[in-house]
């Protein structure tokens, strides 16, 4: 059962994550694209980069989470 509460809390932070860096990405794009005057380019690929950095995000925060529960039982 514990387990079960362990892989729970790994995919909602992973989720998490790539919300964040979503939100950021979009943000970021869109503010290049207002700049350059070309916003149908620049918000995708913010949203890309950003997905690419939620899922980093997500994964170090799984990392940690693992190496702080090895050693209990």
């Amino acid at each position: 059962m514990n387990e079960n509460n362990k892989n729970n809390n790994k995919k909602g932070n992973n989720k998490s994550g790539l919300a964040i860096g979503m939100c950021i990405g979009i943000a970021i794009g869109a503010a290049v694209g207002v700049a350059t005057k070309n916003i149908g380019l620049w918000i995708p690929i913010g949203l890309a980069i950003g997905v690419g950095l939620g899922c980093a995000m997500g994964h170090n925060s799984n990392n940690d989470d693992e190496d702080k529960t090895d050693g209990q039982v």
